[in-house]
């Protein structure tokens, strides 16, 4: 039965890193879509959602929950599990987000084209910086589940922080555009929106790394880190 269960465990770890690959590279075209101003590429990240990845997340937390149910497990194989159903959670969440970057650059294409794809639509440089470290965090997690690596996770957790301040540095920025020409505000409010949903972003990747914490140790650090 030891056996089975770990044999078990490596497959879902494989599927949980399969799904994790595709989020990462869907959220990448993305932001993509949004920097290279590519509505294609934006409808095509967010048929990747819809289709792939939010069938993923049911089959692996399918998967989880008829191993709990066969092995009845125990510490630590049980806190493998309820970290995988959590990772598994927060992964397809990073997917509706990539998605919703997605959507964002449909509509700015579908509210006026000519605009959408002119040069005076330019993103503020402050992104670059913004989407470089959620990048980077989301695959620093994925290197951190696959090899069980507490350091890196709390490295990852400690990143947040600088995504926070890239967002608060945005929004000052946007707003203060918004203020010196109204007649841009639709477009700048769809930017303050991807701002948010790369902050959640994120929010996840830390979510996951606490999570890894704990299969790893056994302790809880959420809303300890700040303290």
């Amino acid at each position: 039965m030891a056996y089975n269960i770990q044999t078990e465990k490596e497959t879902l770890k494989r599927h949980i890193v399969y799904l994790g690959t595709i989020v990462e590279e869907n959220l990448q075209c993305a932001i993509k879509s949004l920097v290279e101003k590519n509505p294609d590429l934006a409808s095509q990240v967010m048929q990747t959602d819809k289709c792939e990845i939010d069938t993923l997340e049911i089959d692996i937390e399918q998967e989880c929950l008829r191993i709990m149910a066969l092995h009845q497990p125990v510490a630590s194989d049980l806190r493998f599990l309820v970290t995988v159903l959590k990772v598994n959670s927060d992964l397809e969440r990073i997917g509706d987000l990539g998605a919703k970057i997605a959507d964002k650059v449909l509509l700015l294409y579908k509210a006026d084209p000519a605009y959408f794809l002119s040069d005076a639509m330019q993103l503020p440089e402050l992104f670059t910086g913004m989407f470089d470290k959620t990048v980077w965090m989301f695959n620093q997690t994925l290197e951190a589940f696959v090899g069980e690596d507490t350091d890196l996770a709390y490295k990852v957790c400690l990143a947040d922080d600088e995504v926070d301040q890239a967002k608060r540095a945005i929004y000052l920025d946007l707003e203060e555009s918004i203020m010196k020409d109204p007649a841009r505000q639709v477009y700048l409010a769809k930017l303050l929106s991807v701002a948010r949903s790369t902050e959640r972003i994120a929010d996840h990747c830390t979510n996951i790394c606490e999570d890894i914490i704990y299969m790893a140790q056994g302790r809880i650090i959420r809303h300890t880190l700040s303290q």
